[in-house]
């Protein structure tokens, strides 16, 4: 489906900018001309969807011992951590 495009100089679109807004919000483009020279593009946004909270997102799938964070002597030695 192709966008229609309307071609307004600078004037017409500062009479009718709501107007023109409207039709954005349909979908349309509308091309800014100065001079009769297309010089800016009034698009339409696409709304971000909204982010998902990573708390929680791996809930249950991750499994961590407890002593995870005991000292090791072998990490020691790997990291070059005197003992």
């Amino acid at each position: 489906m192709t966008k229609a495009q309307r071609r307004v100089g600078v004037l017409e679109a500062k009479t009718h900018l709501s107007q023109l807004l409207r039709e954005v919000e349909r979908g349309d483009d509308v091309i800014l001309l100065r001079a009769g020279k297309p010089v800016a593009r009034i698009t339409r946004l696409e709304r971000a969807k909204p982010r998902q909270s990573s708390f929680g997102l791996f809930k249950g799938q991750i499994k961590m011992s407890d002593d995870f964070d005991a000292d090791s002597d072998e990490l020691a030695d790997l990291f070059g951590i005197p003992r």
